[in-house]
């Protein structure tokens, strides 16, 4: 995908070079490219891995992404032994029928499922709050979801999406956003020829799922990684699947105790992760003149769901209701004939999304190691929507079998919920392999301490 070449200016010579192949056999079932966008995102990180694993001149070595593991690992990567993932979503999300189209509600969290009872009466589950839902325009209820500090997304036609506001302006923003500020003496981090990334500390502010993505796939090639959370946050269904690699603390960056010990771990930090909307950081003093006080070496990537300079650039949101805005799910459902909103068959734009960030942090540690330049670098699932929307068609790809035995690495992970094993890493690159040192665990169960 050129596109995606473009998005890192210095590396496009290698991103467009032959150093990267496909192989394998599957296309998941989409009518857009969404296998595509898997191994081109696994690819571009592993092509910027294979990079900063080979300093002093040397061409980096090959890399081959398996495109069905790829495809597999764009859904949930782990598979319990014995025990069973949560269910994925809470009792009141999903698509309902509105008086002039459709909506999606997304209230996995537990005050936005508060802020849409907010609006259409406390209902236990979906078949109760369908006739709230059919009484309403998906305009105006999504407006009042929003409103009321909850996330609701109408379906929109990709052209109406393309002449919406919001969806003009993310068109018109790069894949990665590039800021770079000056510094003459950068931390240097020699990599290790198994473990490239050992000594690398980073910071992970992110939740559900683009940006776990990105720390995990990080955290496989040696990164230390901490994941923030705060102390009422949970997202049991994914925790198992994206705490893989990751030390994972709990600090509540409004208590002044817990924010003295975050600005100690950031001073330690190599990068920095969140997710966080246009506005929330630099409300905690945490702006990037904030960071760069606290740590002048600071990598900062970030990402937001529907883009930076839009008029809803500070709107919360996540894949599937971006899926419904950009378009996406009614293009689905119209070429398909279903009579429902037809969305992608795994959470592509968080996952893309999330391969995308991690070949942004590898980007800027090349780019730091030769110029001795910062960067930070900003993301958003819209943006990435708009990618994949550029692969739009009119017949679905005919699908591949499901996950298989042979699909799976032998080893077995022990978990905090019990053994599993994961779907084998998609990414081969000679003389390095992905070895997570943690096994998926619970959240706010470690020291807030960096690594030796």
């Amino acid at each position: 995908m050129p596109q995606i070449a473009e998005a890192f200016p210095g590396s496009e010579a290698l991103l467009d070079s032959d150093a990267l192949t496909v192989s394998g056999n599957g296309t998941l079932p989409s009518y857009f490219a969404v296998t595509d966008l898997a191994a081109a995102s696994i690819g571009t990180a592993g092509l910027l891995l294979s990079d900063f694993a080979a300093p002093g001149g040397r061409d980096p070595v090959p890399v081959d992404v398996d495109r069905r593991l790829a495809g597999l690992w764009f859904g949930v990567s782990i598979d319990p032994i014995t025990w069973s993932l949560p269910p994925v979503w809470d009792s009141i999300a999903g698509d309902y029928p509105t008086a002039d189209g459709w909506i999606r509600l997304h209230t996995n969290a537990p005050h936005h499922r508060r802020a849409a009872q907010s609006v259409l009466g406390s209902h236990a589950d979906r078949d109760a709050m369908a006739p709230s839902v059919a009484d309403w325009k998906a305009d105006d209820l999504e407006t009042a979801v929003v409103d009321a500090g909850g996330c609701a997304a109408a379906m929109r036609s990709i052209a109406d999406w393309h002449t919406h506001p919001n969806g003009a302006a993310v068109a018109a923003e790069p894949l990665v956003a590039w800021q770079a500020f000056p510094d003459t003496d950068p931390p240097v981090i020699d990599p290790l020829p198994e473990a490239p990334l050992t000594g690398l500390r980073i910071l992970d502010l992110t939740r559900v799922l683009a940006g776990p993505v990105a720390g995990r796939f990080l955290a496989a090639f040696g990164a230390d990684v901490l994941r923030i959370d705060p102390p009422d946050w949970e997202e049991p269904a994914v925790v198992p699947d994206v705490t893989l690699g990751k030390r994972c603390v709990g600090l509540d960056l409004k208590s002044p105790d817990d924010r003295a010990i975050f600005d100690d771990l950031l001073r330690g930090a190599d990068v920095l992760l969140h997710g966080y909307r246009p506005g929330a950081l630099p409300a905690l003093g945490l702006n990037a003149e904030g960071l760069r006080a606290v740590n002048p070496d600071l990598i900062d990537v970030s990402l937001d769901a529907f883009g930076w300079s839009g008029p809803w650039a500070g709107r919360r949101g996540f894949d599937s209701l971006v899926q419904m805005s950009a378009g996406i799910a009614e293009h689905g459902m119209r070429q398909s004939g279903a009579d429902r909103p037809f969305p992608l068959p795994v959470q592509a734009l968080d996952h893309a999304t999330g391969y995308l960030m991690a070949a942004a942090v590898l980007h800027a540690l090349n780019r730091r190691r030769e110029t001795g330049a910062v960067l930070s670098a900003k993301l958003s699932l819209a943006r990435t929507a708009h990618l994949l929307v550029g692969t739009a068609a009119n017949t679905a790809s005919d699908g591949m079998p499901g996950k298989s035995d042979d699909d799976l690495d032998p080893r077995i992970e022990h978990t905090a919920w019990g053994p599993a094993r994961r779907v084998r890493f998609p990414l081969s690159i000679p003389g390095i392999d992905a070895d997570w040192r943690h096994p998926a665990g619970h959240l706010r169960a470690a020291e807030a301490v960096w690594r030796s």
